[in-house]
């Protein structure tokens, strides 16, 4: 069956010729069909300029994104096709050590954008993949993503958990279900990060049940933590508590507004056998502005502020009062591990609103790292809006 062709006004094929992954709605000048209809959602569709010269292939999508790009050759979009997919990105982490690691068995797979996929994540926990697909298309073609797996790890693969509901339903009004779409065994639940031990959780957990992106972060947090008093907000599983004990801090606080994740800080820590640990159940702003205890070293990591443009504003504004009360309140010569994991806050506006929080403060602060997501992450250069994860560790005096 031809493929339906999308044609891009004059001038907007640059962007697509620079391999950026997202065609948007309104570089659309019209659709070529054979049947006169629009494509529907999740279709597989050509990419042409207005002279009608291939560009593209990408899924069709009713939204904002209009295409995401899933190839810029002109190929057949197979088995075969995934089967490279995956194959390629798994070669990337084994260059990176984390397909055989002894100390470390959880890692993310698949990086949509980074990785060739726009609206594709696959993380791997210790035998388990869970996908999450935040396109339709890539949904529909869950069998052919399930097969690659299986046909890259072998009988490494004990299961594959479809994570796609909530982003699926959404976009279609429809029903979904999160399952097993595949399963040789049954899954391992606790996972190994740099030998530390993570209870995982991918069916009720946030995302795919763990923040593997903040591994480097989790391990440079171990080089301020002996002998320190530390502060762990929005600390969901308490991976930064779990290093920071590791290391020998005196004692660790975690703080999260969910009962849930202090119940799954608290399992982890019990895990680790490790002590000198207490978590609140509480907001982070109410508990820094209640709790006037001085900290040597303070982790805020919130979820993200702004999920789009709009939010922009206040997603900054939150971002200042939050790092404001943090450098009040932190001991001289503390260390302050501060985060942004909102897509639209780039790294200099993020930088900036760290900035004119220091400035409202009026202490003596230094930079001491520029931090981002590990290499299992990584950034397509073509397209730098997939360097979401910004942070910033500062010396405060």
């Amino acid at each position: 069956m031809e493929l339906k062709s999308i044609v891009i006004n004059k001038g907007k094929e640059q962007a697509i010729e620079r391999k950026h992954p997202w065609i948007f709605s309104g570089a659309i000048n019209r659709i070529i069909s054979d049947t006169g209809g629009a494509p529907e959602n999740g279709e597989l569709v050509e990419v042409v300029d207005y002279k009608n010269n291939f560009l593209a292939l990408g899924y069709f999508s009713d939204g904002t994104i209009a295409v995401r790009i899933i190839s810029f050759e002109q190929v057949e979009i197979n088995q075969k096709f995934w089967n490279q997919k995956i194959q390629s990105a798994y070669n990337l982490r084994e260059k990176l050590g984390l397909t055989n690691s002894s100390s470390t068995n959880i890692y993310r797979l698949m990086h949509a954008e980074g990785d060739g996929v726009s609206g594709l994540i696959i993380d791997f926990y210790n035998g388990t993949a869970i996908i999450q697909a935040h396109s339709i298309g890539v949904y529909n073609v869950m069998d052919k993503i399930s097969k690659a797996l299986q046909n890259v790890y072998k009988e490494k693969l004990i299961a594959i958990y479809n994570k796609s509901a909530e982003s699926i339903s959404k976009q279609t009004n429809q029903e979904v279900e999160n399952d097993y779409i595949y399963q040789n065994g049954e899954p391992n639940l606790i996972g190994l990060e740099n030998d530390y031990q993570f209870n995982l959780d991918w069916i009720n957990g946030q995302k795919t049940g763990f923040f593997l992106d903040q591994r480097e972060s989790r391990k440079l947090i171990a080089n301020y933590s002996k002998g320190k008093k530390v502060l762990n907000t929005f600390c969901y599983s308490g991976g930064f508590s779990v290093y920071a004990l590791k290391a020998g801090a005196t004692e660790v606080h975690s703080v999260d507004s969910s009962q849930k994740a202090i119940d799954l800080t608290d399992a982890n820590i019990k895990l680790n056998k490790l002590k000198k640990h207490k978590s609140f159940n509480s907001d982070t702003l109410d508990y820094l502005k209640e709790n006037t205890i001085d900290y040597d070293v303070i982790i805020l990591d919130p979820p993200a502020y702004a999920k789009n443009q709009k939010a922009k504003h206040n997603a900054v504004q939150g971002y200042k009062r939050l790092n404001q009360m943090a450098l009040k309140q932190i001991k001289s010569g503390g260390i302050l591990f501060t985060f942004s994991c909102s897509q639209v806050i780039n790294r200099k506006l993020f930088y900036d609103t760290i900035v004119a929080a220091a400035i409202e403060v009026g202490r003596n602060i230094r930079v001491l790292h520029h931090l981002s997501q590990p290499a299992d992450h990584p950034v397509n250069i073509y397209h730098p809006e997939g360097e979401y994860l910004k942070g910033l560790v500062l010396y405060v005096e």
